[in-house]
């Protein structure tokens, strides 16, 4: 239907416009929907009058400045359902249009204290109206108020209210017409309604769709004679709309289309923020006369006088009869009634009707009264206070229901209810005394005298038995809940020691959670004694508290490690190299752990793996109590390889080539010997001027001399980066 529509789109001066509004939804960050509902007469207005899109203008309304300016597509074009479908006239159809589009409201642009407005501007109004002057050369100003987004400098987040629903229905000449116009609001603000003229604009038959809205003001339409704001529609009474519930009431005298104006007011911590206005028209017709349903109510069938409203109050107690009949008729022929319930001061449990709440009457072979029963639950409590509850039958005449109602004042006391009771089998000396790994478990009882569906909960007094690994399964044997609470104690239980655990047996007879509770306390009893560590290590003194023990290279070193627990725990004896791998520097340990002892062996032998390291060698020694607060017995030790650098090294400095045995040669037997990888290099000899006269890559090398008499040095290397200087004078 829309694409078909589409296609006759564009300006026309057609009688076509019925009414509208406009609405802002929040979507998230600065992203709103803009939408303009739009009413269609889908009996007189033209196809070619259906427009495919239209400019919405949005102003600040401290200056009327022009913001945007946003064309909003067609996005939905539906019909508008009567309240009663078999009301239907053909020459009222109405079409609700929705245009609509998703813009930003940037928070460094919309943050003008006094706020924004948004209109759509479009000619012309239905030529038939008969309430204002020259009705099809006026136009019609769509206008929507929304606050800035912004406020103290966070962010001030708001949609506007949604009016609803739209009219589809007729009035009826001298008979009461009522519609709802209430709105909902999804922050939750306070609606505010009342009656205006409907805005006229700067739109007319020349043209009819601008390209956009001018800014306010806005002229408004111009009334009849004897009419205005207050008497926008003539009746007895006139046009009416409750401030707050937003209920539309006329009785109308004139037949005739009448155009009418809604506020809708937007309150937040009583300081307005917004304002929505609905634009719209009401057709008033003669209609057949239908006369109001009646309706009677009899407290029981025992006593044949009826209820009188304001004069009696129903009263139930427990054992009373708590059923009413209700009889309801209509003088019209053919007429269907329907009966239906309205608290008026409270809320929760209603009464229900055990028979059927509609029917016809007046009609071949139905009666001319029909009968219901309504009947009070035993649950309903009205604590001594008076509840209201209007009882209404309605017609289906045409073209609202005719209704009437019957006010029940009523008390009820709902049957005695004892409490629930609870029971363990956790013993009489409490309380409970256990260990760590013990397994507790007992029964929880639970019964209640009135045989109420009863439940068992757990709690903890500060903690959750969950967390602590407790549980509570229960089950139903006959009127009685059993539950079965079992709880392996941990380590997580030992501070604070003692956990009351609470049960409570819960019943909820008409929804009133009853309760008795019972508590058990449990002690969890824990002491650690801390291990004691023994071995052929070498002890720490004050002056060595890390002990060292040197090897030479190829030597082998061992050590036995024992512990002992008088809490019988289970031990850990460990040791663990810091900053190197135990079988990196040739050395192991093998222990052997149990409950309440331990026993280890340490094994080294110092080698070239442990040289070759080039690191502090130091082991630590643990032994660990396996219990909830461990308390580690530690002993370092270092251990050493002795290096043959710590031999006396001797350089000498004279030799004598005289060949007379005697100190011929230069030679250094006493250097360091190859250790691991530490090994001799070279030896160099230089002239006074750093001339090299002679080198050697072999520790026994020989030098005579033979260059000449003279001051020389030497330059001796290792691998490891040792080196070693000296003089030497060869004397002829």
């Amino acid at each position: 239907m829309v694409a078909s529509l589409m296609a006759w789109a564009g300006p026309a001066r057609a009688t076509h416009i019925v009414g509208g509004e406009m609405e802002l939804e929040y979507q998230s960050g600065d992203s709103y929907r803009l939408i303009l509902n739009l009413y269609f007469d889908a009996f007189n207005g033209s196809p070619q009058a259906l427009d495919a899109d239209l400019t919405a203008s949005i102003f600040q309304k401290g200056n009327n400045s022009r913001m945007a300016n946003v064309v909003l597509p067609l996005t939905s074009n539906t019909f508008v359902s009567y309240t009663n479908p078999v009301c239907a006239v053909p020459n009222l159809s109405t079409r609700k249009l929705v245009y609509s589009r998703i813009i930003t409201l940037p928070a460094n642009t919309y943050n003008s204290p006094q706020g924004y407005y948004v209109a759509v501007e479009r000619c012309c109004r239905n030529n038939s109206i008969s309430n204002i002057q020259v009705p099809s050369a006026a136009g019609q100003a769509f206008y929507l108020e929304f606050p800035a987004v912004v406020r103290n400098g966070q962010p001030f987040i708001d949609s506007t209210p949604r009016i609803f629903p739209p009219l589809a229905d007729y009035a009826c000449r001298n008979e009461l017409f009522y519609y709802d116009f209430s709105g909902s609001d999804v922050d939750g603000d306070s609606l505010v309604y009342d009656l205006v003229t409907p805005l006229n604009g700067h739109a007319d038959a020349n043209l009819p769709k601008p390209t956009a809205a001018m800014p306010a003001p806005y002229s408004t339409i111009s009334w009849l004679p004897g009419l205005g704001q207050f008497n926008q529609i003539p009746g007895a009474p006139t046009l009416r709309i409750d401030r707050f519930t937003g209920r539309l009431t006329v009785r109308p005298t004139n037949l005739g289309l009448f155009v009418f104006g809604v506020r809708c007011t937007e309150y937040r911590n009583r300081e307005k923020i917004g304002e929505s206005r609905r634009d719209f028209q009401m057709m008033v017709l003669n209609c057949a006369i239908n006369q109001q349903p009646s309706l009677v109510v009899q407290p029981s069938p025992a006593s044949p006088a009826p209820y009188v409203p304001g004069r009696d109050t129903l009263r139930f107690f427990p054992g009373s009869n708590r059923c009413v009949q209700l009889r309801f008729t209509d003088p019209d022929p053919n007429s269907r009634l329907s009966l239906s319930l309205n608290p008026v001061n409270f809320t929760g449990l209603l009464p229900n009707f055990t028979t059927a709440t509609s029917g016809s009457v007046r009609t071949p072979g139905a009666p001319d009264t029909l009968t219901a029963t309504l009947c009070f639950p035993d649950c309903i409590n009205t604590r001594g206070r008076v509840f209201l509850l209007d009882v209404v039958v309605g017609d289906n005449g045409c073209s609202l229901p005719r209704r009437d109602t019957v006010r029940i004042a009523f008390t009820a006391v709902p049957p005695p209810n004892a409490l629930p009771t609870i029971t363990t089998t956790a013993g009489p000396v409490q309380p409970l005394r256990v260990r760590v790994g013990d397994l507790v478990e007992f029964d929880v009882l639970g019964t209640d005298p009135d045989n109420d569906a009863i439940s068992l909960e757990m709690s903890g007094q500060g903690f959750s038995p969950a967390s602590l690994g407790a549980s509570l399964t229960q089950s139903t044997v006959g009127n009685q809940q059993r539950g079965r609470f079992s709880w392996r104690v941990n380590c997580s239980a030992i501070d604070p020691p003692l956990r009351q655990f609470d049960f409570t047996a819960v019943t909820n007879p008409c929804t009133e959670r009853k309760t008795a509770t019972v508590t058990v306390p449990i002690q969890v009893d824990y002491s650690n004694a801390a291990p004691q560590l023994t071995s052929t290590l070498p002890a720490p003194t004050a002056a060595t508290p890390i002990p060292v023990v040197r090897l030479p290279q190829g030597g082998v070193y061992t050590a036995t490690l024992a512990g002992t627990d008088a809490d019988r725990d289970q031990l850990l004896l460990t040791a663990a190299a810091e900053n190197f791998s135990l079988s990196d520097a040739g050395m192991q340990f093998q222990a052997t752990n149990g409950a309440g002892q331990a026993r280890g062996t340490f094994r080294w032998e110092a080698d070239c793996r442990a040289v070759n390291l080039h690191r502090d060698l130091t082991v630590t020694f643990q032994l660990v109590d396996q219990t909830c607060r461990s308390l580690p017995q530690v002993q370092r030790i270092r251990f050493q390889v002795i290096s043959p650098d710590t031999m006396a090294v001797k350089l000498y400095n004279i030799i004598t080539p005289n060949g007379d045995g005697l100190n011929d040669e230069f030679r250094l037997p006493d250097l360091p010997p190859n250790f691991c990888d530490a090994y001799f290099t070279s030896l160099r000899i230089f002239s006074r001027w750093g001339q090299q006269v002679y080198q050697s890559d072999n520790r026994e090398f020989r030098w005579s001399g033979e260059g000449a008499a003279g001051l020389y040095y030497y330059l001796v290397t290792y691998t490891d980066g040792r080196k070693f200087k000296g003089w030497l004078q060869v004397v002829p």
